[in-house]
C-alpha cells in the first residue's frame, strides 16, 4: 500500500489504494532516503554516544502526523508483524556473532537471568504499575512483562564496542538472546481474552515451548551446519543467503510447532556461526547489514505508529515504573540471579545498569492493542516514553560505569581480530588478523609466532603500506597480517595466533591458549 507523505490512511478505514508502479518508484525513492538518512545518523550517534535507535524512533515520529511527514499510520497488527520479521533477523545476527567459548561459562547464570530474572521483574514492576500508578492487575502485569526483556538489538550493538571482561558480555549477549522468547509468550498469555486461573500452568506452557524451541533450534542450526559444510554451492554470494533462510527456518519451525520460534532462530544461528562455515566472513557481512536494516526499519515504523501530543499524560506515571523497574525490580533479579554463581558485585553492579530496552519492548506493546485489551493505547505510551528515556540514560552512561567500576580496561591484551577466506583449489585458508591495542603480539618477531608447518605470515600491512615480512620482522600494534595456512592446520594456527596475542611470544610455555576470551 502506497502511503503519500500527505495521505491520511487509518487501518480498517477507507478503500486500499492498489499499488501501481508509479506509487512504487515513489515508494521506493521515500524508502531509499530514509535508509540513506538512517546510515548517516549511525556516524553522527557514534560520534555523539547518542543511542541510534533513539535516532530512527526520531526519523519515524518526524515523519508521522505531528512530524513534517504528516503520515497517519495507527496500524499496530502491521507494525506487530514487520516488527516480528525483523526481531528473527536481528536474533539471527546476533546469534551468528554470538562465540560459544565466552558464554559457555555462563550459560548457568544467563539462563537464570533470562527465566527468573524476568519472574522478578516482572512481579516488581507490576506491582509498582498497580500501586504507584494505579493501573489494573492485568494491565501492570503486562507492562511488567514487556519491560522485563532486555533488548537483543540494543545489547549486541552497545556491548560490542564496550571493552568489558568476556563473563560479562557474554552473560548479557545470552540473556538478550533467551529472555525475548519467554516474555513474548507471557505477554501474549496475558494479552489473550479470559482471565489466566492457573499460574502453573501458564509455566507448563513457557517450558514446554521453551524446550521444543531449544530442540528445533538446535536441531535445524546442526543440520543446516552439516550441510553447509558437506555442499559446495557454486557461488560464494549464496553461502550468506543460505545461512540465513536457514535461520528463518528454524524460527517458523519452531513457532508452527507451538514452540518459541525466537529461541529457535537465536538457538540455530549461534550454532551456525561456531560451525566455520565456508565464506564466513561474507556471511557475517550480509547478516550485519541485514540486521542493520531490520532495525531501521523496525524503529521507524514504531516511531510511525506512536502520538507525540498523546504521550502528555503518560510521561510521568513511564518515568515511575522506568525508576522502579532500573533502580530496584533489575538489580533485584540480577543479584538473586548471578549470587549464587559467585559473580563479583562491581559485575552484578555493571549488569544492573546494562539492561538496554530498545524496540522490543515497544514491539510486545503492540500485541495488547491487537488483542483489544483495556487501555492498551496507554500502556504502549507509557512504553514507548519509558524506552526512550532510559535508553538515553542507560546507553551512554554505560562505558563510564564500566570505567568507574574498573571493568574492562582496554589496555589489557584485547582479543585478535581474525577472519577467515577459503582458498579451495589450494586446500588453504588466508587468515586477515588486526592486531588490536594493548595486544600482546607487540614486538613479537615474526619467527616467534612458531606457527605450525603449513603456515606463514605472507604480508603485513603498517600505516597502509604493505610488505612481506622477514622472520627477524617485529609486529606492531595496528598491523594487519594475511597468514596462509593449509587445511589441516588451520584451527592449530588461528590458536596459535590467539595464544600468542593473550600472552605474548612465551605463550604456550607459561600456559596460555589459544581460547578466545
Amino acid at each position: 500500500m502506497y502511503v503519500s507523505p500527505r495521505a491520511r490512511v487509518r487501518a480498517g478505514q477507507g478503500r486500499i489504494r492498489p499499488l501501481t508502479v508509479h506509487h512504487l518508484n515513489q515508494l521506493l525513492l521515500v524508502c531509499s532516503l530514509v535508509l540513506l538518512v538512517a546510515v548517516a545518523a549511525v556516524r553522527i550517534s557514534s560520534r555523539s554516544g547518542l543511542p541510534s535507535l533513539l535516532v530512527y524512533l526520531g526519523i519515524g515520529v518526524a515523519m508521522g502526523q505531528d512530524g513534517v511527514g504528516d503520515i497517519h499510520f495507527d496500524n499496530a497488527e502491521l507494525t506487530q508483524v514487520i516488527g516480528y520479521a525483523a526481531l528473527v533477523v536481528i536474533l539471527a545476527e546476533g546469534g551468528l556473532g554470538t562465540k560459544w567459548k565466552e558464554i559457555e561459562p555462563v550459560m548457568p547464570a544467563a539462563t537464570a537471568l533470562a527465566l527468573s530474572g524476568v519472574a522478578v521483574s516482572v512481579g516488581v514492576t507490576a506491582s509498582a504499575a498497580h500501586y504507584l500508578i494505579g493501573l489494573e492487575w492485568r494491565q501492570a502485569l503486562i507492562i511488567g512483562a514487556v519491560v522485563s526483556s532486555t533488548d537483543a538489538a540494543a545489547v549486541f550493538s552497545v556491548l560490542r564496542k564496550i571493552p568489558l571482561p568476556s563473563r560479562v558480555k557474554g552473560t548479557l549477549e545470552a540473556e538478550s538472546g533467551f529472555n525475548d522468547a519467554p516474555v513474548v509468550i507471557l505477554v501474549v498469555s496475558l494479552s489473550a481474552a479470559g482471565p489466566v486461573d492457573h499460574w502453573y500452568v501458564l509455566l507448563g506452557v513457557i517450558l514446554l515451548e521453551l524446550a521444543i524451541g531449544c530442540a528445533i533450534g538446535l536441531a535445524v542450526g546442526w543440520l543446516g551446519s552439516w550441510g553447509l559444510r558437506h555442499v559446495a554451492l557454486p557461488a560464494s554470494g549464496l553461502y550468506p543467503i543460505a545461512v540465513m533462510a536457514i535461520a528463518v527456518v528454524a524460527y517458523a519451525a519452531g513457532a508452527l510447532a507451538h514452540g518459541s520460534g525466537f529461541l529457535a532462530v537465536y538457538l540455530a544461528a549461534m550454532v551456525m556461526g561456531n560451525a566455520r562455515l565456508p565464506h564466513w566472513p561474507a556471511t557475517r557481512g550480509f547478516a550485519d547489514g541485514l540486521g542493520w536494516m531490520a532495525q531501521i526499519g523496525m524503529f521507524v515504523l514504531l516511531g510511525l505508529l506512536v502520538t507525540p501530543h498523546e504521550l502528555g499524560d503518560d510521561i510521568v506515571p513511564a518515568l515511575v515504573i522506568g525508576l522502579v523497574l532500573t533502580m530496584v525490580a533489575r538489580p533485584l533479579s540480577v543479584v538473586l540471579c548471578l549470587t549464587p554463581f559467585r559473580v563479583p558485585w562491581a559485575e552484578q553492579a555493571l549488569m544492573s545498569w546494562a539492561g538496554l530496552r530498545g524496540a522490543v519492548p515497544i514491539i510486545l506493546a503492540t500485541i495488547p492493542m491487537v488483542e483489544g485489551v483495556d487501555a492498551s493505547h496507554r500502556i504502549f505510551n507509557i512504553v514507548f516514553v519509558l524506552v526512550v528515556v532510559y535508553t538515553l540514560v542507560q546507553g551512554p552512561t554505560l562505558p563510564w560505569l564500566g570505567r568507574k567500576l574498573r571493568l574492562g580496561d582496554p589496555s589489557e591484551a584485547a582479543d585478535l581480530g581474525i577472519e577467515s577466506a577459503p582458498l579451495e583449489r589450494l586446500r588453504g585458508h588466508l587468515l586477515s588478523v588486526a592486531i588490536p591495542e594493548g595486544s600482546k603480539m607487540h614486538g613479537v618477531e615474526v619467527a616467534e609466532l612458531r606457527l605450525p608447518p603449513g603456515a606463514a605470515v605472507t604480508l603485513v600491512v603498517r600505516e597502509e603500506e604493505s610488505f612481506v615480512p622477514l622472520p627477524t620482522t617485529a609486529l606492531q600494534r595496528g598491523d594487519e597480517l594475511l597468514v596462509v595456512a593449509t587445511d589441516p592446520v588451520r584451527d592449530a594456527t588461528e590458536s596459535r595466533l590467539r595464544a600468542v596475542g593473550h600472552g605474548g611470544k612465551l605463550a604456550g610455555w607459561l600456559g596460555t591458549d589459544g581460547a578466545s576470551r
